[in-house]
């Protein structure tokens, strides 16, 4: 081995390694560009995102350092106008830049369908395993003695334009989602008109709501704060004011909360849309397009 290939190789490894760690960092940097982690689930996703990031990284690196360095040491000299050398094709190169792709994307296959069941939110299934149900188990619904959490359940309406939650456990309702801590909530999603799309950012959680299907939908909050939930989907002139508070709190706050709005009495909730919509009808001049009128504001017992 000459001398000159010796300091070649060695180039080659530290180029290697200076690549690697610096994707690896710029893996671990995407965690920063995210919401915080608000559920569980959020964990999950931010890792395979940070994983899809650093591997991005280190092609990216790869392929511009190596562009970089054949534009600085290997050009060719001024006034050099002469063809470069005849290289013919090399098989064995051929078929591992036609492996690596292949395995790279089975590898983000895999490692994707894995976050998908450990998250276990069950979203999908209903509609896609109606004659065939495919159960999946949550690596977070479990307590630290092996015992599973009883779900917390709440059914969720979603019309043009209101979001409206019922708490079961008290027979009340909210415009604004409140869930426990740490706890596995259980949402049975129903549109009761066209689709709409149920999205936390801070989650990392959406969900399709279709009509005249119930979706049941699974995930654990672990983190205390307030939040918010749109309508990922557009479902109207006045989507874009289809939005919800969502505050987590501790089970104890939580109980306290709905013992606390049970002895409200049903009032009607502002709503947004329906009073942009009254305000266009009374306009004498007419602007912007027809559009259908706005569920009535719901009658709930807290409207946030």
């Amino acid at each position: 081995m000459t001398i000159r290939k010796f300091f070649n190789i060695v180039k080659l490894v530290i180029g290697a390694i200076a690549v690697t760690i610096t994707s690896l960092w710029i893996g671990k940097l995407a965690y920063t560009w995210l919401p915080p982690q608000a559920a569980a689930e959020s964990v999950l996703i931010d890792d395979l995102f940070s994983f899809l990031v650093t591997l991005g990284a280190f092609i990216f690196l790869g392929v511009t350092c190596t562009l970089f360095y054949s534009l600085l040491f290997h050009r060719a000299a001024e006034n050099d106008y002469s063809d470069g050398p005849h290289i013919e094709g090399n098989i064995t190169l051929e078929v591992v830049w036609t492996a690596i792709p292949i395995l790279l994307v089975f590898w983000i296959a895999t490692y994707s369908y894995q976050i998908y069941e450990q998250m276990g939110i069950q979203g999908p299934t209903a509609l896609v395993h109606l004659h065939n149900p495919m159960g999946m188990e949550s690596a977070y619904a479990a307590t630290e003695d092996g015992l599973a959490e009883p779900e917390e359940q709440i059914d969720v309406l979603a019309k043009q334009w209101a979001w409206v939650f019922h708490y079961p456990e008290k027979d009340v309702t909210s415009t604004e989602l409140h869930l426990p801590s740490d706890r596995r909530v259980k949402l049975a999603l129903h549109s009761e008109d066209v689709l709409h799309g149920f999205y936390i950012p801070a989650f990392r959680l959406k969900q399709d709501i279709i009509p005249n299907h119930n979706i049941d939908f699974e995930f654990t909050p672990i983190r205390k704060g307030k939040y918010h939930l749109t309508d990922s989907q557009y479902s109207g002139t006045y989507f874009a004011t289809m939005q919800a508070n969502v505050v987590v709190e501790s089970p104890e706050e939580y109980h306290k909360w709905l013992a606390k709005i049970a002895t409200h009495k049903p009032g009607t909730a502002y709503n947004q849309a329906s009073a942009e919509y009254a305000q266009s009808i009374t306009q004498q001049v007419k602007t912007g397009w027809k559009t259908v009128a706005p569920a009535p504001a719901p009658l709930v017992n807290y409207p946030g």
